[in-house]
């Protein structure tokens, strides 16, 4: 087994071009695997990476999510071998580390943040930034307690952007670890999202969410997390939290000062997945990276992956190959994706 000398790759060439390209094949370095691409996801964070001005993310490798085959291991690595499934996400569109990102017919990527694939190649694809943002931002930022050890009181907590892949995600977990679960989405996904664990659903476009939202949680709403936290969704958040106080975790920066004159008693943390890896990333938005983060999100895939195993969490519906297969089939989808022709699904493409 091994890779090829070279392979197939999406590079960013200019903003929101992306090409495929004929290039060397990344080299195994210590810590990290090579991986034959079989399935990949879109993401925002895709998208939106390919279509910002950064002139040091040109010539970078684009995508994140993965699913696919180990062909080489780097020294120091313990926790995969050759031939072993494999599923995750190597950040694409990185400045400091070219060489990264999913969207190719083989990949590199650090092998301690990794999943054992214990669903279909195609669902194993939807896993990486998704369920580490979960464990981010329900676990390791808003301190619920994990579905091993689940609370017996049921707490409310509002999972705002229930159809987006990590809330999709977030749902299922925060049920499994006792939570009462209120979200919102648009009417057509309420029955999904319930038959996923969401005891309440709400329509983010009603007048009346932030008091749907209050009566469902009782009046006691200390913990919100926006999946999409743009526009007016992290206002709806803080507008639904009691006037006691509690934490609001979002995805992207949001306008603090909004937030304390709706809510003085707010505390905010934005989680941004790529910092899993413990290092330095710059992709538009900049991180310095945390050792803790690295230690957590093995300590998450770790409660994870048991429960993919044991058919305990479902992997989101998904829709393979939109428009085409294979990388030009991953062009149309960023571009799906991009002009929000997606809800309370992934789009997959198999490599």
């Amino acid at each position: 087994m091994g890779a090829p000398q070279t392979s197939k790759a999406i590079i960013k060439v200019a903003p929101g071009k992306g090409a495929i390209q004929e290039l060397p094949t990344p080299k195994v370095r210590d810590g990290h695997v090579i991986v034959k691409t079989k399935a990949v996801s879109i993401n925002p964070t895709d998208w939106k990476s390919l279509h910002n001005d950064k002139e040091d993310t040109f010539g970078t490798k684009i995508g994140c999510d993965f699913a696919g085959e180990v062909v080489e291991v780097g020294a120091g690595v313990t926790n995969f071998k050759v031939g072993d499934r494999i599923a995750g996400l190597s950040p694409g569109a990185d400045m400091f580390e070219k060489e990264n990102g999913s969207y190719g017919e083989y990949l590199l990527t650090q092998a301690d943040v990794q999943f054992h694939n214990p669903l279909s190649d195609e669902e194993g694809a939807t896993l990486g930034v998704s369920v580490f943002t979960v464990g981010q931002g329900l676990y390791q930022n808003l301190k619920l307690q994990l579905p091993t050890n689940p609370i017996t009181t049921p707490t409310p907590v509002l999972i705002y952007g229930g159809s987006t892949a990590s809330g999709l995600w977030g749902i299922q977990f925060a049920k499994l670890s006792g939570y009462k679960v209120i979200t919102t989405a648009s009417p057509r996904n309420f029955d999904y999202l319930k038959s996923l664990g969401a005891d309440a659903v709400f329509d983010y476009n009603s007048p009346t969410v932030v008091g749907d939202i209050i009566a469902a949680a009782g009046g006691e709403l200390a913990l919100v997390w926006d999946c999409i936290s743009e526009g007016e969704s992290y206002k709806i958040g803080a507008a639904s939290i009691s006037p006691k106080g509690g934490k609001l975790g979002v995805l992207l920066p949001v306008n603090l000062d909004e937030v304390h004159a709706i809510n003085p008693n707010i505390e905010t943390a934005v989680t941004m997945a790529y910092s899993v890896f413990g290092k330095p990333f710059s992709r538009g938005l900049s991180s310095e990276g945390s050792p803790e983060d690295n230690e957590f999100a093995k300590k998450f895939r770790d409660v994870a992956e048991p429960l993919l195993r044991e058919g305990k969490l479902k992997a989101p519906r998904i829709e393979v190959n939109r428009g085409g297969s294979g990388l030009e089939g991953v062009l149309v989808g960023l571009e799906e994706l991009r002009q929000g022709k997606v809800s309370a699904s992934k789009l997959i493409y198999t490599i």
